[in-house]
């Protein structure tokens, strides 16, 4: 089956797309800027990529006409309050204009559970959406889903900002809402399913977990799950503009964002019927599920040393890079950029062979100590080395961090931290090209557990910006690689 894909680089977009390719499908997705794919690189041999704007209206004559099945994953969440129904109208007008003009005999659209009388003006426009797309010759069905848990999704990754850095929280009085959340795995089998399901076309069904749930219980669930004591304590003043601002400042989201997703938080998102998992004969996870299967791809190292084996027997190097995503929410970053000024293809084989006995490029007496102590806290330091000198596959060792991603192609090198930490750590390397000019890019990711952890992150940040300073500067610069 052809399938079109919209939003492909969004949240959803990237885990549908790999369950689509898994079950055979080819898959059209559509893009901004085929510059700018977002993680979808590594799927160049397998789909083909459309560059393509609705916000703009679509020439027929240079579009893909032939295919069963288009996705409409757009949305403007993150735009300002007073812009985001003009957008979605607009881009929603104009695929269904395109849409006429294909082969497609389907349309999925995932939107937000609208069963509410009193809408908060983002879910007002995705039921605007909704009432746009039904127009078109082509049949619609609709997925409706509140709250989506998964690492890396908006909403989650705020419960997770909140519950991590706060002992103690006054909250607004909309945190005793009443939602449904769905997990990510469930969303995507929800979409999958209805693929040429003909008892789904022309039919709108509200998707959610197994849980009704208040906000409040979600966070003191997320911190029982993670072994964290929490206070809550409601009150009445918080207005939107101060449970916005609150949000804003504690957590890592964009003002736009939060006070779109305060509007909708303060609706009731419970779905009103369970047609679709009957039909389907899916069922839904829970919360705490849905929460641990998050923290699950988080601490790939577990599942990393099984995938390892399968990597080297099988070759299966596309399924691990799935899960390589470092979180963007509740994040600490430093971030190095060098400009390479002689062979890059030097400095990646530089890069490849980091840690064992070449050593971290500076400060090695330093990393020794850190894995000394890391030993001292029951870690496991810097006992086990590297299994090859130049050699790195993805879910191999490396000294007290674990491969995510070795591409080479991409020339990009992801580790996870698998010592003591009062948080979880990434190391990046990236080759890019800045104004046709090469450049390492190094980024150290830090994503806090509780105070201690933010506290950690600043008593060593002097350490750390000297240490990572030279280390991306000697990296470019070794010459004995």
């Amino acid at each position: 089956m052809k399938i079109l894909l919209t939003g492909a680089t969004g949240y959803i977009g990237k885990r549908l797309l790999p369950a689509l390719l898994d079950q055979g499908h080819e898959v059209i997705c559509c893009v901004r800027n085929k510059n700018r794919l977002s993680g979808l690189e590594k799927f160049r041999d397998n789909v083909t990529f459309w560059e393509v704007d609705f916000l703009k209206e679509i020439d027929i004559d240079n579009a893909p006409t032939d295919f069963d099945v288009a996705y409409y994953l757009i949305h403007s969440l993150t735009v300002s309050t007073s812009g985001f129904t003009r957008l979605e109208k607009k881009a929603a007008k104009n695929f269904r204009n395109f849409i006429n003009q294909t082969s497609a005999c389907q349309i999925i659209y995932l939107t937000g559970i609208v069963n509410d009388e009193n809408l908060s003006p983002h879910l007002k426009s995705r039921k605007n959406v909704g009432k746009i797309l039904s127009t078109s010759t082509v049949p619609l069905t609709t997925l409706k889903a509140a709250i989506i848990v998964g690492s890396g999704s908006a909403s989650f990754e705020i419960i997770r900002d909140l519950v991590e850095k706060l002992p103690v929280m006054i909250t607004p009085k909309w945190l005793n809402t009443l939602c449904q959340p769905i997990g990510v795995s469930d969303v995507v089998g929800y979409l999958t399913g209805c693929l040429k399901n003909e008892q789904t076309y022309n039919q709108s069904f509200d998707i959610g977990g197994s849980e009704i749930l208040t906000y409040k219980e979600m966070l003191l669930e997320y911190a029982r799950i993670r072994s964290l004591k929490r206070h809550i304590i409601s009150v009445p003043v918080l207005g939107l503009k101060l449970s916005s601002y609150w949000l804003y400042f504690i957590t890592s989201t964009s003002y736009d964002l939060a006070v779109n997703l305060v509007e909708s938080m303060r609706i009731k998102m419970v779905c009103e019927d369970s047609r679709l998992e009957e039909m389907l004969q899916v069922k839904p996870e829970s919360y705490t599920e849905a929460v641990k299967r998050s923290f699950q791809r988080i601490s790939e190292n577990v599942v990393i040393s099984s995938w390892k084996d399968a990597f080297i027997s099988s070759n299966a190097s596309d399924k691990f890079m799935d899960y390589a995503e470092v979180p963007k929410h509740g994040c600490l970053k430093e971030t190095r950029e060098v400009a390479i000024s002689g062979d890059p293809d030097k400095v990646l084989s530089n890069i490849w062979s980091i840690g064992g006995k070449r050593g971290w490029y500076f400060a090695n007496g330093f990393w020794k100590i850190r894995g000394f102590a890391d030993r001292l806290l029951g870690g496991i330091g810097l006992r086990r080395g590297r299994t090859h000198p130049k050699n790195i596959y993805n879910g191999d060792a490396l000294d007290f961090w674990r491969v995510i991603v070795a591409d080479k192609i991409n020339k990009r090198l992801l580790l996870y931290s698998e010592m003591k930490l009062p948080g979880e750590a990434w190391l990046e390397f990236r080759i890019n090209k800045y104004k046709d000019k090469p450049v390492l890019t190094q980024t150290a990711t830090f994503r806090p557990q509780g105070l201690f952890g933010r506290l950690y992150w600043y008593l060593l940040f002097p350490a750390h910006l000297f240490i990572f300073s030279k280390m991306a500067k000697n990296i470019v610069r070794y010459e004995n690689g």
